[in-house]
């Protein structure tokens, strides 16, 4: 044989996975949900399950509940991720606990939000399983303005990570390209160029009118206004480029935002999930039930399976079947309830501790440590994936106003002494900067970057050009005044 022949061999390796129980499953997909998209679960599960029933306000049954518990404790023993309260952290100085009083003091609104209306849109497509949830989670991903910043590969990788979606850029491009059909024209694009020729497309311009190709070859000289030399270069006259730019300035450059204005959004109509209250140095931190009716298991179905296991025969067996079915069923829904109320309020009092400083402050954004996912998963004894549901899509509200729990998460930024800062500093920091600047003579991005380094943030001039631009700050000669 050769000595450069090929030799197979067989190994054996031995890999370790972790298989989610049903029950796990459950309470893994309640997580996601909102309060009110918990209340219309919740609804569908009553009329599926007639084992399973709404209590009025008036009937309180111990001996249910005490039964419930036990189930409860039973199912948290095989649950890896979701404990009982036993393991629950002594945390002094902090409440949790469930809110359901005072609904006035709740911001409810009937205007549709923005997110919503696209979904509308979403739900009116024929689409499968996997697509439409691809498509709700690209709708999540987009910014106040309605646009896409977050890579494809990103998306990618958080669908297989977060919900177990075996996807790749291709197929997820398929679904962002549908979405970008929406209303209104240039939801979707990934950057201001592509939100602009979205719009475009949809009045009806094609990649050969003056338009397009002024924003697709020409886009730099385009928003720095340098024009001078664009009409021999797309062979028209100043005239006909004059009014091509007047057209395109009459653009919506942040379709989303205008789109919450004409559905009247703001924060005060945004439902939260948690309510916070501060009494001196105590932060009390409650679950907004209000929405979610109590459950219990219905008395009559358990009484019928007794009737049915009396029996003994063969008929009344398969209904005992049916019926206990049913009531395992309606249990393991309470069970996950609980389990759901219990992880939310633990991984929302470990941001909040997280960030206990800038609570207390009453916003002060200075205060804003740095936060990541990974933090909370160590501080709370959930993996990163928990911590990721817990604070999609999910709202506080503080004494001053309502915040996504997204807000609370942000990397740092390390100072020249070594300390670590919230990037929202720099932010704050940045626009501050601005803010005081002469707008006869506006800092360039060089000056903005020494002056960051005079109160300590050490970065280079492009990085800071990044940070404006996230800040929708244009750059020194259009601030000029």
């Amino acid at each position: 044989m050769a000595k450069n022949s090929l030799i197979h061999t067989q190994t054996q390796t031995q890999v370790q996975t972790q298989t989610l129980s049903p029950q796990q499953v459950m309470v893994a997909r309640m997580l996601e949900l909102t309060a009110i998209e918990m209340e219309d679960k919740i609804r569908s599960e009553i009329i599926e399950n007639p084992a399973l029933e709404q209590i009025e306000p008036e009937n309180n049954h111990i001996e249910e509940q005490e039964a419930l518990n036990d189930y409860a404790a039973e199912t948290a023993n095989s649950a890896d991720d979701y404990r009982n309260e036993d393991d629950i952290p002594d945390y002094n100085g902090w409440e949790y606990h469930s809110y359901s009083e005072k609904a006035e003091d709740i911001p409810v609104s009937a205007a549709t939000s923005f997110g919503e209306t696209l979904l509308e849109q979403l739900r009116e497509l024929t689409l499968d399983e996997k697509e439409q949830a691809i498509g709700e989670y690209i709708i999540g991903s987009l910014d106040d303005d309605g646009l896409l910043h977050k890579p494809l590969s990103e998306i990618e990788d958080e669908l297989i990570i977060y919900h177990g979606i075996d996807t790749n850029e291709e197929f997820i491009m398929r679904i962002l390209r549908m979405i970008q059909t929406f209303d209104p024209p240039g939801i979707g694009a990934r950057s201001l160029k592509e939100c602009l020729q979205l719009q475009l497309r949809r009045m009806g311009h094609d990649e050969t009118s003056l338009h397009m190709r002024l924003l697709t070859n020409y886009y730099d000289e385009f928003t720095h206004k340098r024009w001078d030399n664009l009409p021999n270069r797309l062979n028209v006259s100043e005239e006909t480029l004059k009014e091509a730019i007047a057209d395109i300035a009459r653009l919506n450059p942040r379709p989303g935002a205008a789109m919450s204005e004409s559905l009247g959004y703001n924060r005060q109509q945004i439902i939260p999930d948690f309510v916070a209250e501060i009494n001196g140095e105590q932060i009390s931190i409650q679950l907004n039930n209000m929405f979610i009716p109590e459950l219990r298991v219905s008395n009559d179905y358990c009484n019928m399976l007794d009737e049915q296991l009396k029996s003994g025969t063969a008929e009344h067996k398969a209904a005992a079947q049916f019926l206990k079915q049913k009531i395992e069923a309606a249990r393991g829904f309470i069970s996950a309830i609980k389990q759901r109320e219990q992880t939310l309020l633990e991984t929302m009092y470990g941001i909040a501790q997280w960030q206990k400083e800038f609570i207390l402050s009453g916003g002060d954004e200075t205060l804003l440590k740095p936060m990541i996912l990974e933090d909370i998963a160590k501080l709370t004894g959930y993996d990163i994936s928990t911590v990721s549901r817990v604070s999609n899509s999910k709202y506080i509200q503080l004494p001053w106003g309502i915040f996504p729990l997204k807000y609370f998460f942000n990397d740092a930024v390390t100072t020249a002494d070594g300390r670590e800062r919230s990037i929202r500093e720099l932010y704050q920091c940045l626009q501050e900067l601005i803010d005081a600047e002469d707008k006869e003579n506006p800092l360039t991005d060089t000056e903005l970057t020494e002056k960051l380094k005079e109160q300590g943030f050490t970065t280079a001039r492009r990085t800071v050009a990044k940070y404006r631009e996230h800040l929708r700050i244009p750059v020194a000669r259009l601030r000029k005044e």
